[in-house]
């Protein structure tokens, strides 16, 4: 079970890498990055980086690769916002838990304007 230092140490390089990504690339090439949520191991040396990339499919590629090229040098900014004896060794995995969601939320709209009432009309 994480303690509270190991949890606020995950927001925080959760929040300066958030803003790294938004500050160094451009939305047109790579898409909209954003970091859903971020796995630190016990000791801190190393973290994966749930990411989501809002784009044509195109940009959602592009935008992978450009991150994994640019591993070290977003760890080098989270080293300088974020103080640590070691910054983490990031890996970047993208979560597609929010379109796989939507895609639920779509299936049961579909479903309740399908679906004749059942209880009738209400009194």
């Amino acid at each position: 079970m994480p303690n509270l230092r190991h949890e606020r140490v995950r927001e925080l390089l959760k929040r300066a890498l958030g803003e790294a990504i938004r500050r160094e690339f451009n939305v047109s090439d790579v898409g909209l990055i954003t970091v859903n949520d971020l796995d630190v191991a016990g000791d801190l040396k190393s973290a994966v980086v749930f990411i989501s990339i809002l784009g044509n499919a195109g940009q959602q590629k592009h935008g992978l690769e450009v991150l994994e090229q640019n591993r070290i040098r977003l760890q080098g900014l989270i080293a300088k916002s974020v103080v640590l004896k070691f910054t983490p060794t990031l890996k970047f995995i993208v979560d597609d838990s929010i379109v796989r969601g939507n895609r639920v939320l779509q299936i049961l709209d579909e479903l309740e304007k399908t679906s004749p009432s059942e209880n009738g009309p209400a009194k």
